[in-house]
Protein backbone atom coordinates (compact mmCIF):
# COMPACT_ATOMS: atom_id res chain seq x y z
CA UNK A 1 0.00 0.00 0.00
CA UNK A 2 1.50 3.47 -0.94
CA UNK A 3 1.70 5.80 1.64
CA UNK A 4 0.15 9.27 1.38
CA UNK A 5 0.85 12.81 3.19
CA UNK A 6 -1.76 12.50 5.13
CA UNK A 7 -1.04 8.90 6.44
CA UNK A 8 0.60 10.55 9.32
CA UNK A 9 -2.42 13.44 10.33
CA UNK A 10 -3.86 11.82 13.69
CA UNK A 11 -7.42 11.17 13.25
CA UNK A 12 -7.44 11.96 9.56
CA UNK A 13 -9.44 9.27 7.39
CA UNK A 14 -9.53 10.01 3.90
CA UNK A 15 -12.14 8.23 1.31
CA UNK A 16 -9.16 8.15 -0.85
CA UNK A 17 -9.39 5.36 -3.47
CA UNK A 18 -8.00 2.54 -0.56
CA UNK A 19 -10.85 3.64 1.83
CA UNK A 20 -13.67 3.88 -1.36
CA UNK A 21 -13.47 0.36 -2.04
CA UNK A 22 -12.98 -1.24 1.40
CA UNK A 23 -16.22 0.95 2.09
CA UNK A 24 -18.32 0.12 -1.14
CA UNK A 25 -21.14 -1.71 0.64
CA UNK A 26 -20.89 0.17 3.80
CA UNK A 27 -21.69 3.59 1.96
CA UNK A 28 -24.23 2.30 -0.96
CA UNK A 29 -26.39 0.78 2.66
CA UNK A 30 -25.66 4.30 3.90
CA UNK A 31 -27.13 6.22 1.20
CA UNK A 32 -30.30 4.20 1.07
CA UNK A 33 -31.70 5.54 3.89
CA UNK A 34 -32.14 8.55 2.00
CA UNK A 35 -35.61 6.20 1.08
CA UNK A 36 -38.52 5.94 3.52
CA UNK A 37 -38.66 2.55 2.74
CA UNK A 38 -34.79 2.02 3.43
CA UNK A 39 -35.19 3.83 6.30
CA UNK A 40 -38.41 1.98 7.89
CA UNK A 41 -36.84 -1.12 6.69
CA UNK A 42 -33.88 -0.31 8.81
CA UNK A 43 -35.63 0.51 12.00
CA UNK A 44 -37.52 -2.76 11.79
CA UNK A 45 -34.41 -5.06 11.92
CA UNK A 46 -31.25 -3.39 11.04
CA UNK A 47 -28.86 -6.30 11.23
CA UNK A 48 -31.15 -7.93 8.60
CA UNK A 49 -31.14 -4.48 6.33
CA UNK A 50 -28.11 -4.29 6.82
CA UNK A 51 -26.80 -7.41 5.16
CA UNK A 52 -28.71 -6.99 2.78
CA UNK A 53 -25.74 -4.75 1.45
CA UNK A 54 -23.11 -7.09 2.46
CA UNK A 55 -21.37 -5.20 5.07
CA UNK A 56 -18.95 -6.84 6.91
CA UNK A 57 -19.05 -8.06 10.40
CA UNK A 58 -16.68 -4.98 12.16
CA UNK A 59 -18.71 -2.71 9.36
CA UNK A 60 -22.19 -4.01 10.78
CA UNK A 61 -20.55 -3.51 14.89
CA UNK A 62 -20.01 0.02 14.01
CA UNK A 63 -23.07 0.68 12.29
CA UNK A 64 -25.08 -0.64 15.54
CA UNK A 65 -23.32 0.62 17.91
CA UNK A 66 -23.15 4.40 16.16
CA UNK A 67 -19.45 4.56 16.09
CA UNK A 68 -19.14 6.86 13.63
CA UNK A 69 -15.54 7.20 13.90
CA UNK A 70 -15.22 3.45 13.10
CA UNK A 71 -17.35 3.54 10.14
CA UNK A 72 -14.84 6.16 8.83
CA UNK A 73 -12.16 3.83 9.74
CA UNK A 74 -13.90 1.34 8.09
CA UNK A 75 -14.41 3.16 4.80
CA UNK A 76 -17.60 5.33 5.24
CA UNK A 77 -17.92 8.61 3.59
CA UNK A 78 -18.74 11.24 6.34
CA UNK A 79 -21.31 12.76 4.05
CA UNK A 80 -23.44 9.26 4.21
CA UNK A 81 -22.35 8.72 7.48
CA UNK A 82 -25.24 11.36 8.69
CA UNK A 83 -27.89 9.45 6.67
CA UNK A 84 -27.46 7.49 9.91
CA UNK A 85 -27.25 10.50 12.64
CA UNK A 86 -30.50 11.80 10.59
CA UNK A 87 -32.20 8.48 10.84
CA UNK A 88 -31.81 8.53 14.64
CA UNK A 89 -32.84 12.12 14.73
CA UNK A 90 -29.89 13.31 16.18
CA UNK A 91 -27.81 16.48 15.38
CA UNK A 92 -24.87 16.42 13.62
CA UNK A 93 -23.05 17.46 16.67
CA UNK A 94 -23.33 14.00 18.15
CA UNK A 95 -21.56 12.79 15.33
CA UNK A 96 -18.83 15.25 15.62
CA UNK A 97 -18.63 14.98 19.25
CA UNK A 98 -17.91 11.06 19.21
CA UNK A 99 -15.59 11.47 16.64
CA UNK A 100 -13.22 14.06 18.26
CA UNK A 101 -13.22 11.71 21.14
CA UNK A 102 -16.22 9.29 22.56
CA UNK A 103 -15.90 9.92 26.11
CA UNK A 104 -16.71 13.81 25.76
CA UNK A 105 -20.64 13.55 26.95
CA UNK A 106 -22.83 15.99 24.47
CA UNK A 107 -22.08 19.06 26.22
CA UNK A 108 -18.76 19.03 27.13
CA UNK A 109 -18.10 18.46 22.78
CA UNK A 110 -20.05 21.67 23.02
CA UNK A 111 -18.32 22.93 25.51
CA UNK A 112 -14.78 22.41 24.24
CA UNK A 113 -15.94 23.97 20.88
CA UNK A 114 -17.20 27.16 22.47
CA UNK A 115 -14.08 27.13 23.70
CA UNK A 116 -11.49 26.87 20.38
CA UNK A 117 -11.93 23.60 19.64
CA UNK A 118 -9.24 20.49 20.03
CA UNK A 119 -5.64 22.00 20.77
CA UNK A 120 -3.12 21.57 17.95
CA UNK A 121 -0.71 20.21 19.85
CA UNK A 122 -0.25 16.94 19.27
CA UNK A 123 -2.60 16.90 15.86
CA UNK A 124 -0.67 17.65 13.76
CA UNK A 125 1.37 14.34 13.34
CA UNK A 126 1.61 11.14 14.52
CA UNK A 127 5.25 11.80 15.27
CA UNK A 128 4.16 14.08 17.97
CA UNK A 129 2.18 11.23 19.81
CA UNK A 130 4.85 8.92 20.02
Amino acid sequence: MTARDYDDVPGTYVLDSRQYRRGYALNMFLMSLNKAEGRDEFARDEKAYMSKFKVTDAQMDAVLSRDYLELLKLGANVYYTFKLVSHDKQPPQVMYGKMSNPELSFDEFQAMMMAGGRPIEGNRSKKEQG
